[in-house]
């Protein structure tokens, strides 16, 4: 801190009145203590903070230390005996309660004018605090805005990417391509990225390079989409070519569509996708299409295997879930989800082969169109290999759990709640025939059930398949 250079020859002739008047002037809260650190009087920037501050007790011949909070009084005392020392204390923040919720938050330093009084200056710290609350909000809104524009450009740009149409996109002013996408590179004769900076009229025949120009001319002066017949320089291949205007940070930009004409190519699968539908054939996790119900229409050999089935014809027809977790519960959930959200990730259950044996699987499934009709598919992940004779595992208790808070926020709660008391329901029913060895009238006496309505628990959960009359006494 710097002093005044001649405080006794520029502040002589001030009096007591004009002191305190600046004392007050300076800061929000202003405190005179005397040598016990009692109030003796006080002085606030304006009457609201007087109010809110005073309002659980009035200050005057009050210690200092009882007008703040519990865990500020250390930083009372400190400024204290700081103040004694060294006539001048640091700034430290103390909170004062008030009757409300928040507590007033207010840096203080305490000076010795002489001894036995001590002048407090106080300043309030929450327009300071609301300031800073403001820009963190900015911030956290500009955070928002900047990963919606990020996800927006991220799903324009695999749209772009995975389009089945040659996509370029052309310099409004130079007619230099500037970016092509995969399905471009076939059509056009290039390879990666030889596309970009060519020029557009290089890509079409000599004899229709007039009729694009035409084309970009209407479409520039118009603003409005356009198409037109032409033919590629490399194979003279007739196409359609359709042009779009779009702009970029103030720059004018064409979007050009080409299409084989004839419909050449429309109905053809590409090499690329080829290879996916042979890796999805070949790969080593299980995969399933199953239709709007659950029944399977095609799998795949690992599927097979993890089954033990011997042919793809015993499984198709089936619904799903005779092999993948709980009948009646765990397919339902991943139906449900998907048809809401489109696809479900890493869905812990379980898949049961045709022996009886049962190993822990993730399931990651997504909605399918094929036509008109609706389908699912499924990826079944083994995370144990190993098949346990033992299908009635503790551990489905905390796996289901786990599943269960998954899904809050993506399934409903009426279904979460109906599907978690089948599931309760049929691991107690599992765990009494298991203490009773499958001593069903025992069983049914420990759960508080009569035998016929055990046995249409049984039924309905899967874990027999026939009436309780065809049933011999136990």
């Amino acid at each position: 801190m710097k002093h005044f250079k001649a405080p006794e020859k520029s502040l002589k002739e001030l009096d007591v009145e004009a002191a305190a008047t600046l004392i007050a002037v300076a800061s929000d809260v202003a405190l005179i203590l005397d040598e016990k650190g009692c109030i003796r009087d006080l002085a606030f920037s304006s009457n609201e903070l007087s109010r809110e501050l005073e309002q659980v007790l009035s200050w005057v011949g009050k210690p200092w230390l009882d007008t703040v909070t519990v865990e500020c009084r250390d930083k009372v005392a400190e400024m204290l005996v700081e103040a004694d020392e060294k006539t001048v204390s640091s700034w430290r923040q103390v909170n004062h309660p008030t009757s409300g919720a928040a507590d007033v938050p207010i840096i203080y330093s305490a000076v010795k004018v002489r001894p036995g009084r001590v002048v407090v200056l106080g300043r309030d710290l929450r327009p300071i605090a609301q300031l800073q609350q403001r820009l963190i909000e900015t911030q956290q809104s500009m955070e928002r805005d900047y990963s919606r524009l990020r996800h927006i450009e991220m799903r324009y740009r695999l749209l772009f990417d995975i389009s089945s149409e040659a996509l370029l996109v052309v310099d409004a002013n130079s007619l230099r391509v500037l970016e092509s996408n995969p399905s471009a590179a076939p059509m056009l004769d290039v390879r990666g990225k030889r596309a970009a900076s060519r020029s557009l009229m290089d890509i079409f025949d000599a004899t229709t390079r007039n009729a694009v120009q035409g084309l970009i001319s209407e479409v520039r002066s118009s603003g409005r989409p356009e198409s037109i017949q032409a033919k590629l320089a490399e194979t003279a291949a007739p196409i359609r070519v359709s042009a779009s205007l779009l702009r970029n940070e103030g720059s004018p930009l064409f979007l050009l569509r080409i299409l084989a004409e004839h419909g050449e190519g429309a109905g053809m699968v590409p090499r690329g996708k080829i290879g996916l539908l042979k890796l999805a054939e070949n790969l080593p996790d299980g995969a399933v299409v199953t239709d709007a119900e659950g029944r399977i229409m095609v799998v795949n050999a690992a599927f097979l295997d993890m089954t033990h089935l011997p042919t793809e014809q015993q499984a198709r027809g089936e619904l799903l879930d005779r092999w993948l977790g709980r009948p009646g519960v765990d397919l339902d959930v991943l139906l449900s989800s998907l048809r809401r959200h489109g696809n479900v990730r890493a869905f812990a259950t379980t898949l049961r082969s045709d022996t009886g044996a049962a190993a822990d699987v993730e399931v990651s499934a997504a909605k399918l169109i094929d036509g008109d009709q609706l389908c699912f598919g499924f990826t079944i992940r083994m995370v144990n290999r190993r098949f346990s004779t033992d299908s009635r595992n503790p551990g489905n208790v905390h796996r289901s759990g786990e599943q269960l808070k998954e899904l809050i926020g993506r399934v409903p709660l009426k279904e979460l709640v109906r599907d978690s008391t089948d599931m309760i329901e049929r691991l107690c029913i599992e765990a009494a025939l298991e203490l009773t060895n499958d001593n069903r009238a025992s069983a049914a006496e420990m759960l508080g059930l009569s035998r016929q309505s055990l046995y249409m628990k049984l039924r309905r959960h899967g874990l027999i398949d026939f009436s309780p009359d065809s049933n011999s006494e136990e």
